[in-house]
């Protein structure tokens, strides 16, 4: 098992493929793709399993089918038909990044639903990797258990070195407070020996990691809630500048911008009050 460290816009530790043998675990968005094959030597995965579907962990997946024609893409139900035809999440994404869209993300190519394994949740796929449904960063989001490690996508957290805070990356549209405490209290469950992480690496710090996760998670929602937009960015990058270096905090904000973050706590706030589930 080992990270593939993508070197997203040429830094390191913030974006990582898993690689467990021939399973590929988030893939990483098309701008990397080079990198990610040069690292796999041209050796040829026999899956890749999906997380979620967001552009930093699902965007390379239509460019490796397109190379491996037989190569199969498991993936949530809910997100299985944005894989299919990722033209509006593609089109959601630019409507944050604007012109900065290919330089940060790449090209989505499509993967044929012949490819696609679809989950549920609760299934143990390719001969080991246990699946669970686990919602609160996005609808669409699980997480995968195999040989003592739990493969936690967002939902564990963004951790950027072993020594810097755990943050909640909560960019729109769907993130779920409450199901993401659910989320949390199933990977827990699990008792792993370790988190992996797509930003970034793994720990096997699993309690106080998860622990520090939900408290952020709702002290940064209230933050959100009480205090509004320029207060929750300004108290998001004092707290991870306060707690690590310079270069650092602009790891964090590469992977979730500040904004982001508050956009989509903004959204749940919204939606609670107008009576509606996340």
């Amino acid at each position: 098992m080992r990270v593939i460290d993508l070197q997203h816009l040429g830094r390191a530790r913030v974006i990582g493929c898993w690689q467990v043998g021939d399973v590929l675990i988030d893939p990483g968005p098309g701008s990397c793709l080079p990198v990610l094959l040069e690292a796999l030597g041209g050796r040829r995965p026999r899956a890749l399993l999906l997380t979620h579907i967001h552009l930093d962990h699902a965007g390379a997946a239509g460019a490796l089918v397109e190379r491996w024609p037989d190569l199969r893409v498991y993936v949530h139900e809910r997100g299985a038909r944005h894989m299919a035809d990722p033209s509006r999440l593609y089109e959601s994404a630019r409507r944050l990044y604007g012109d900065r869209m290919e330089l940060v993300w790449g090209e989505m190519k499509p993967v044929p639903e012949r490819n696609l394994e679809v989950l549920a949740g609760g299934e143990t796929v390719l001969g080991g990797f246990r699946v669970a449904y686990t919602p609160g960063h996005a609808s669409h989001h699980v997480c995968y258990l195999h040989d003592g490690t739990a493969f936690v996508g967002d939902v564990g957290g963004v951790r950027v070195t072993p020594d810097s805070i755990t943050i909640p990356p909560t960019p729109p549209p769907d993130v779920d407070v409450e199901a993401w405490h659910e989320s949390i209290a199933l990977v827990r469950g699990w008792r792993p020996e370790r988190l992996a992480m797509t930003h970034f690496g793994s720990t096997e710090d699993v309690e106080a990691q998860l622990d520090e996760l939900g408290e952020r998670l709702d002290e940064w929602s209230a933050v959100a809630r009480d205090r509004g937009r320029e207060a929750f960015i300004a108290n998001v990058r004092e707290t991870i500048l306060r707690s690590g270096s310079p270069e650092q905090a602009d790891a964090y904000e590469q992977i979730v911008p500040a904004e982001q973050l508050y956009l989509g706590y903004e959204r749940y706030w919204r939606k609670r009050a107008g009576g509606q589930r996340p």
